[in-house]
């Protein structure tokens, strides 16, 4: 049996300046594992920001067949619209994926956890990787961060009723029968996406583990501590609000 084919999105904004030494070493691990297309979504940088891109991109591509051609979005739909525009214009494959850009989550992990994947029969659970134990040493992060990501992991298991450790990893893989299933309901695409994927994926009955990481943050990001966890606090009580109004599956 040929291996499970997937289709890694990178979103991207504002990134030219940190992506390349890790899609570079991305093409390369996954060229080895074959079966894996990787797209760049550059979401609705300025026209600099877009040619500094495509300078970056366009030799790497003539260089592995399995990059394809960024995909440019005429405005910025957040980072959740990003990935789903990538997911929704990719070719009929087994698994859809993104990556952050920045290398946070290493080339090597991206690989190990394509391994991982495919040694499920079929394509049934959800992947999601993670910093789970924040406490170790091969999770390396600013401790606002730490301290923001066990408040906020605890606020989404609690409101929502999920177990999860870590809803924002930025390194997600997702059956695409599941997400074809959801995708017409999903309405969130700030930070906050990667939870409302969840709780949809929960809801319609695919399962979905995590997997631990060695992570190191790297310096350059976009996010705001207090603006942007004050906006992802808001959109976890929307979407627990969305949830309650739903019918319920039957058991």
């Amino acid at each position: 049996m040929p291996p499970a084919t997937v289709h890694l999105v990178i979103p991207c904004y504002q990134e030219s300046g940190r992506i390349g030494p890790f899609l570079t070493e991305l093409c390369g691990v996954t060229r080895e594992l074959g079966g894996v297309t990787i797209q760049v979504v550059e979401d609705g940088s300025d026209v600099a920001e877009a040619a500094r891109m495509r300078d970056i991109i366009t030799p790497l591509c003539q260089q592995h067949a399995h990059l394809l051609p960024p995909l440019f979005l005429p405005q910025n739909l957040g980072k959740g619209g990003a990935v789903y525009a990538g997911w929704d214009q990719a070719a009929p494959v087994d698994w859809l994926a993104f990556v952050d850009a920045d290398g946070s989550c290493s080339a090597a992990e991206v690989a190990n956890l394509i391994r991982r994947i495919r040694q499920q029969p079929s394509p049934q659970t959800a992947v999601f990787a993670s910093r789970w134990d924040q406490t170790s040493a091969r999770v390396q992060r600013q401790w606002k961060r730490r301290l923001m990501g066990r408040i906020f992991g605890a606020l989404v298991s609690t409101l929502l009723h999920i177990p999860i450790h870590d809803s924002q990893c930025g390194l997600k893989f997702v059956p695409r029968s599941a997400y074809q299933r959801i995708a017409s309901g999903l309405r969130i695409h700030g930070f906050a996406f990667d939870v409302e994927l969840l709780a949809a994926l929960h809801d319609s009955g695919c399962a979905f583990e995590e997997a631990p990481i060695p992570w190191h943050e790297t310096a350059g990001g976009h996010v705001h501590l207090i603006r942007d966890s004050f906006r992802m606090a808001r959109d976890v009580l929307a979407i627990r609000k969305r949830r309650s109004k739903r019918p319920k599956l039957d058991a």
